[in-house]
Protein backbone atom coordinates (compact mmCIF):
# COMPACT_ATOMS: atom_id res chain seq x y z
CA UNK A 1 0.00 0.00 0.00
CA UNK A 2 1.43 3.47 -1.05
CA UNK A 3 0.86 6.32 0.77
CA UNK A 4 -1.28 8.08 -1.15
CA UNK A 5 -3.61 5.08 -1.45
CA UNK A 6 -3.63 5.41 2.79
CA UNK A 7 -5.07 8.79 2.63
CA UNK A 8 -9.03 9.35 2.90
CA UNK A 9 -10.50 11.80 1.06
CA UNK A 10 -14.12 13.39 1.79
CA UNK A 11 -15.82 16.02 -0.28
CA UNK A 12 -15.77 18.55 3.02
CA UNK A 13 -14.08 18.82 5.79
CA UNK A 14 -15.04 20.84 8.88
CA UNK A 15 -12.53 22.34 11.58
CA UNK A 16 -13.49 24.80 14.33
CA UNK A 17 -12.22 25.77 17.84
CA UNK A 18 -8.94 24.51 17.66
CA UNK A 19 -7.57 27.30 19.47
CA UNK A 20 -4.10 27.46 18.02
CA UNK A 21 -1.78 29.36 20.38
CA UNK A 22 -3.10 28.11 23.85
CA UNK A 23 -1.09 25.30 25.27
CA UNK A 24 -4.25 22.80 25.45
CA UNK A 25 -3.88 23.09 21.40
CA UNK A 26 -3.66 19.40 20.37
CA UNK A 27 -1.67 20.36 17.12
CA UNK A 28 0.08 17.52 16.95
CA UNK A 29 -3.40 15.89 16.39
CA UNK A 30 -4.80 18.51 13.82
CA UNK A 31 -1.45 18.23 11.79
CA UNK A 32 -1.85 14.53 11.69
CA UNK A 33 -5.17 14.36 10.82
CA UNK A 34 -4.73 16.72 8.27
CA UNK A 35 -1.90 14.94 6.52
CA UNK A 36 -4.27 11.52 5.90
CA UNK A 37 -7.55 13.11 4.70
CA UNK A 38 -8.06 15.56 1.59
CA UNK A 39 -11.54 17.32 0.51
CA UNK A 40 -12.91 19.37 -2.14
CA UNK A 41 -13.58 22.07 0.62
CA UNK A 42 -12.29 22.82 4.10
CA UNK A 43 -14.30 25.08 6.07
CA UNK A 44 -12.18 26.86 9.27
CA UNK A 45 -15.06 27.74 11.20
CA UNK A 46 -14.00 29.83 14.20
CA UNK A 47 -11.35 30.14 16.96
CA UNK A 48 -8.79 28.21 15.41
CA UNK A 49 -6.42 30.49 16.03
CA UNK A 50 -6.78 31.87 19.80
CA UNK A 51 -6.27 35.78 19.80
CA UNK A 52 -7.16 36.21 23.28
CA UNK A 53 -4.73 33.81 24.29
CA UNK A 54 -1.97 34.89 22.18
CA UNK A 55 -2.72 38.92 23.20
CA UNK A 56 -1.97 37.92 26.94
CA UNK A 57 0.71 35.80 26.13
CA UNK A 58 2.71 34.59 23.03
CA UNK A 59 2.43 30.58 22.98
CA UNK A 60 3.49 29.61 19.69
CA UNK A 61 5.26 25.91 18.89
CA UNK A 62 6.64 24.65 15.70
CA UNK A 63 4.21 22.17 15.30
CA UNK A 64 1.51 25.61 15.40
CA UNK A 65 3.20 26.38 12.32
CA UNK A 66 3.18 22.95 10.62
CA UNK A 67 -0.70 23.10 10.64
CA UNK A 68 -0.70 26.42 9.02
CA UNK A 69 1.52 25.65 6.20
CA UNK A 70 -0.37 22.17 5.61
CA UNK A 71 -3.65 24.51 5.33
CA UNK A 72 -1.92 26.78 2.92
CA UNK A 73 -0.63 23.92 1.17
CA UNK A 74 -3.99 22.44 0.62
CA UNK A 75 -4.93 25.63 -0.59
CA UNK A 76 -2.48 25.92 -3.31
CA UNK A 77 -3.19 21.84 -4.17
CA UNK A 78 -6.93 22.73 -4.99
CA UNK A 79 -8.81 22.50 -1.81
CA UNK A 80 -11.46 25.54 -1.58
CA UNK A 81 -10.19 27.08 2.09
CA UNK A 82 -13.20 29.32 3.68
CA UNK A 83 -12.08 30.37 7.30
CA UNK A 84 -14.93 32.21 9.32
CA UNK A 85 -13.24 33.63 12.03
CA UNK A 86 -15.25 33.35 15.79
CA UNK A 87 -15.03 35.74 18.95
CA UNK A 88 -11.15 34.36 19.97
CA UNK A 89 -9.98 34.97 16.70
CA UNK A 90 -12.22 37.89 15.75
CA UNK A 91 -9.28 40.30 14.57
CA UNK A 92 -9.46 38.53 11.48
CA UNK A 93 -12.79 39.44 11.08
CA UNK A 94 -11.25 43.09 9.51
CA UNK A 95 -10.50 40.93 6.84
CA UNK A 96 -13.49 39.03 5.84
CA UNK A 97 -13.99 39.19 1.94
CA UNK A 98 -9.94 39.15 1.09
CA UNK A 99 -7.89 35.88 0.32
CA UNK A 100 -4.43 35.24 1.67
CA UNK A 101 -2.53 32.32 0.43
CA UNK A 102 -6.01 30.58 -1.14
CA UNK A 103 -7.65 30.82 2.09
CA UNK A 104 -10.79 32.62 1.29
CA UNK A 105 -11.89 34.78 4.76
CA UNK A 106 -15.67 35.45 5.22
CA UNK A 107 -18.23 36.52 8.12
CA UNK A 108 -20.33 33.93 7.10
CA UNK A 109 -20.57 30.77 4.07
CA UNK A 110 -22.86 28.56 2.68
CA UNK A 111 -22.18 25.13 1.97
CA UNK A 112 -24.30 23.24 -0.48
CA UNK A 113 -24.39 19.43 -0.34
CA UNK A 114 -24.71 17.58 -3.07
CA UNK A 115 -28.94 16.88 -2.75
CA UNK A 116 -28.70 20.81 -3.13
CA UNK A 117 -29.23 21.61 0.22
CA UNK A 118 -27.66 24.39 1.54
CA UNK A 119 -26.11 25.26 5.16
CA UNK A 120 -25.36 28.70 6.36
CA UNK A 121 -21.72 28.44 8.19
CA UNK A 122 -21.21 31.04 11.10
CA UNK A 123 -19.69 30.38 14.03
CA UNK A 124 -22.09 30.16 17.26
CA UNK A 125 -20.85 33.07 18.96
CA UNK A 126 -23.12 35.50 17.08
CA UNK A 127 -25.57 34.05 19.10
CA UNK A 128 -23.98 34.36 22.52
CA UNK A 129 -25.67 37.68 24.07
CA UNK A 130 -22.68 37.75 26.52
CA UNK A 131 -19.62 37.41 23.82
CA UNK A 132 -22.21 40.08 21.74
CA UNK A 133 -22.70 42.56 24.03
CA UNK A 134 -20.68 42.00 27.80
CA UNK A 135 -17.03 41.45 26.29
CA UNK A 136 -15.81 42.00 29.67
CA UNK A 137 -17.93 38.69 31.12
CA UNK A 138 -16.43 36.56 28.01
CA UNK A 139 -13.25 37.41 29.04
CA UNK A 140 -13.52 36.24 32.45
CA UNK A 141 -15.62 33.06 31.79
CA UNK A 142 -12.36 32.40 29.25
CA UNK A 143 -10.36 32.73 32.29
CA UNK A 144 -12.01 30.43 34.63
CA UNK A 145 -12.53 27.88 31.63
CA UNK A 146 -8.51 28.32 31.25
CA UNK A 147 -7.66 27.46 34.98
CA UNK A 148 -10.25 24.82 35.47
CA UNK A 149 -8.46 23.11 32.16
CA UNK A 150 -5.11 23.61 34.26
CA UNK A 151 -6.71 21.83 37.37
CA UNK A 152 -8.36 19.11 35.31
CA UNK A 153 -4.65 18.28 33.90
CA UNK A 154 -3.33 18.28 36.99
CA UNK A 155 -5.93 16.11 38.37
CA UNK A 156 -5.47 13.62 35.62
CA UNK A 157 -1.84 13.64 36.30
CA UNK A 158 -2.30 12.48 40.11
CA UNK A 159 -5.23 10.24 38.81
CA UNK A 160 -2.67 7.83 36.97
CA UNK A 161 0.40 8.22 39.25
CA UNK A 162 -2.33 6.77 41.93
CA UNK A 163 -3.33 3.60 39.80
CA UNK A 164 -6.81 5.02 39.13
CA UNK A 165 -7.79 4.94 34.71
CA UNK A 166 -8.93 7.78 32.70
Amino acid sequence: MTFENSVQRYRTIWISDTHIGTRQCKADMLLDFLQWNRSEYLYLVGDIIDGWNLRKSWYWREIDNAVIHRILNMAQSGTEVFYVPGNHDEAARDYCGLEFGGIKVLSEATHEMLDGRKFLVIHGDEFDGVVKYSKWLAHLGDRAYVIALALNHWFNYFRRRLGYPY
